[in-house]
């Protein structure tokens, strides 16, 4: 008897809402979209062109794929924190160069020189910081101007003929485990390092704060600026980590080798779901949209289109994407008007 009216009692609407607390509803992690359109992206070259998705296809696209996911994670950290970095190009092709040139010219063990690069990419990295954070030149400007010193330093280093990569470092960066490159799984590694960082971590957290909200930031007692130039010192690091890895796949590297990294990063970071407007982002998110703008345009050039439709894939990726995140910021900014006019 108990049972069967306790059964026919339903919950007041109010029940309900105190019962729903606590519950957290399901969301999809935020490079749910990009991941979706990357397999959707595989399934459709699987149907019309089925070379793109073959072993030597895979083979000839995944290393360029893991170079851009390294350099698109610096750009990221920088987008962030509402930054811009135009240096990614000179950077590059600067790392690549001496990497390859160095240890020949300066009799420098191979090891030895990608440390010393690394180090150069770092204060690279630094003087942009300085010149947004302490002289307070628009992110823009200030980085255009680095990579335009950066490209002439190539230039004079280099004095404009192609410089052949060690072997050593060819090998290294070839050699495979469990039938893949080693380029990649050191990509992947980075990934998931910086994403454990940016997501589980204190100081990721308050990373991502300074970025999205920096007057909440300083009232907390956040150091935004040195945020802002922790992300372009790190930008740096990851755009010679790049450099060097394209200099030991391509073997003979040219001085304008990272030249046409500047418009593929910048697609790659708003792709995967950064908003230039900083704070939200996910370094996940940015490795696959890499991997789903390298696949586009291999699917792309396949199909027959000439080589020169990559910058305009590139140019209608950025337009999407933004268009689609500046739809659902106004969705957002409509369904909050209502609760506040109610309460």
């Amino acid at each position: 008897m108990t049972t069967e009216i306790t059964e026919g009692i339903r919950p007041t609407g109010q029940e309900q809402q105190v019962a729903k607390i606590g519950k957290a509803p399901f969301r999809f992690p935020a490079y749910f979209p990009i991941l979706a359109s990357a397999l959707a992206l595989v399934a459709v070259s699987a149907l019309i062109a089925p070379r793109t998705m073959s072993a030597i296809s895979l083979s000839a696209m995944l290393p360029f794929a893991a170079i851009l996911a390294v350099a698109s994670m610096g750009q990221t950290l920088v987008v962030q924190q509402r930054g811009i970095d135009l240096s990614v190009g000179g950077t590059i092709s600067l790392a690549a160069v001496l990497v390859a040139a160095g240890p020949t010219k300066q009799n420098i063990p191979l090891v030895l020189m990608v440390v010393i690069v690394v180090l150069v990419c770092a204060v690279i990295g630094w003087v942009n910081s300085v010149l947004v954070t302490r002289l307070k030149i628009t992110p823009l400007v200030a980085t255009l101007a680095v990579n335009a010193v950066l490209v002439g330093v190539v230039m004079l280093y280099s004095g404009g003929s192609t410089a052949s990569a060690p072997q050593g470092l060819s090998l290294f960066v070839s050699s495979k485990v469990l039938g893949v490159p080693a380029l990649i799984w050191l990509s992947i590694l980075l990934v998931i390092g910086l994403s454990v960082i940016a997501g589980k971590t204190v100081f990721g957290r308050q990373f991502v704060l300074s970025g999205a909200n920096p007057a909440t930031a300083i009232t907390v007692g956040i150091r935004v600026e040195r945020k802002i130039a922790l992300a372009y010192v790190l930008a740096a690091v990851c755009y010679g980590i790049a450099g060097i890895f394209l200099a030991g796949y391509l073997q003979n590297v040219t001085s304008s080798a990272g030249s046409s990294y500047l418009m593929s990063v910048i697609a790659v970071v708003i792709v995967g779901g950064t908003p230039l407007t900083g704070g939200r982002g996910t370094i996940i998110g940015t490795a696959i949209a890499a991997l789903f703008m390298s696949q586009l345009i291999q699917l792309v050039l396949t199909l027959g289109a000439p080589t020169a439709t990559q910058m305009l894939i590139q140019a209608v990726a950025i337009s999407v994407a933004a268009i689609l995140g500046a739809v659902k910021r106004v969705g957002k900014n409509r369904s909050k008007k209502p609760a506040a006019q109610t309460a």
